[in-house]
């Protein structure tokens, strides 16, 4: 059996969707499951254990497979990731539409397990996690970076608590973002801007992380490290951690996650909410920790 799921997206997108592909490689122990994604997400999607090959494909654009016994429409509505899939030729095609209607107000993990549950397909919205997590004397990630303007909280901000843990904080992005990862390192930090497998392996490691409302907050959550993440204009309701060693802090408003700006909201958040959320989660044995306790 060949097995063909779309999901062309981001790395936080695709860890929400692994309950939802660990349920189809339960479900069909013996298929061939083709995931289509990014390329670039090769390092995560070898560590979730349920996918025996990455099709890379950059967005909504025609995917190279013919005729799987089964599609998956894990990547959203349509109609245009329908219309993708149904050009393969499917024998069987599961996706959100008359019989699974879209619900707005589903967290994203809830929205790919329903899809699945209601075709036949058990699955658990609990297996999130990814294995080798190292819990111990790691370091304290901060990661400024996001995917748009509206969920960046202020470079300046996160300098002043990068200063605050000192050199006990590790500040990570893309090459692409270096100039914003040196400029909240400010001399005081460490930086990382390595590969993607390099950052997984980082997270795995930490004490704690803190970040906004991207794909490394997923990544958090996969390896059950301790976690801050920054909510600005959509509610954790919808992508943040469900439960664990993690806080989130939100203002309760939300806007335009596609903005180029700051979100009003994120923008309440203050360094001072920062380093006492960072002083409560569940991290251990840190002279940092104590530091940012008293602040």
């Amino acid at each position: 059996m060949r097995i063909l799921v779309l999901r062309a997206l981001g790395l936080g997108d695709l860890l929400t969707a692994v309950p939802a592909l660990r349920g189809l490689r339960r479900e069909f122990p013996d298929a061939e499951i083709t995931l289509s994604a990014p390329g670039w997400l090769a390092d995560a999607v070898d560590r979730i254990g349920a996918v025996d090959h990455l099709l890379p494909t950059s967005g909504l654009e025609p995917v190279d497979f013919e005729e799987p016994d089964l599609a998956v429409n894990l990547h959203g509505r349509g109609p245009e990731s329908v219309d993708l899939l149904r050009v393969t030729g499917p024998a069987r095609l599961i996706t959100h539409g008359t019989q699974v209607p879209w619900r707005e107000d589903q967290h994203e993990v809830d929205r790919w397990c329903r899809l699945l549950m209601r075709n036949g397909i058990p699955s658990n919205p609990e297996d999130l996690r990814l294995p080798g997590r190292t819990a111990g004397g790691g370091d304290i990630v901060v990661h400024p970076g996001a995917s748009h303007g509206a969920r960046r909280w202020p470079a300046e901000r996160f300098r002043a608590v990068v200063r605050a843990l000192g050199p006990a904080a590790v500040v990570t992005g893309s090459p692409a973002e270096a100039d914003l990862v040196h400029e909240v390192a400010d001399g005081v930090a460490r930086t990382s801007l390595g590969s993607l497998a390099s950052l997984l392996d980082l997270v795995a490691g930490a004490r704690a992380v803190l970040c906004g409302d991207t794909g490394v907050a997923h990544v958090a959550t996969a390896y059950g490290t301790p976690s801050v993440v920054l909510f600005g204009p959509v509610s954790p309701d919808r992508w943040g951690p469900r439960d664990g060693p993690h806080r989130v802090l939100w203002h309760g408003t939300t806007g335009d996650t596609f903005a180029e700006h700051p979100d009003p909201g994120l923008l309440r958040i203050t360094v001072e909410e920062v380093l006492t959320a960072l002083g409560g989660v569940p991290w251990h044995g840190s002279a940092s920790s104590a530091r940012v306790m008293s602040v």
